[in-house]
């Protein structure tokens, strides 16, 4: 996984740069990033609905901070691996 990805989606997000946040959608490698970008992106431009906007926005943001408490532990993990054959 790239976490560069999932920096990028929650400074954009934070940023309102919706713009950066679709091409983001479109380039990254993992769908389910995608897929929660696309339906926040889709709720934000269409949805007449306040609590579906903050719905889905809340999914992403989710998403984004266990997908990088994920991608954090296999990196940790990676390194003890190497570690533990160095010695």
């Amino acid at each position: 996984m790239n976490s560069v990805d999932y920096d990028r989606a929650l400074y954009y997000t934070h940023r309102s740069e919706w713009d950066n946040l679709l091409i983001l959608m479109v380039r990254t490698k993992d769908d389910f990033l995608s897929k929660n970008i696309e339906h926040f992106l889709h709720s934000y431009n269409f949805s007449k609905d306040y609590r579906e906007i903050e719905k889905h926005l809340y999914q992403l943001l989710r998403y984004i901070d266990h997908a990088v408490d994920r991608s954090a532990a296999e990196h940790e993990e990676h390194a003890e691996v190497s570690h533990g054959f160095m010695v």
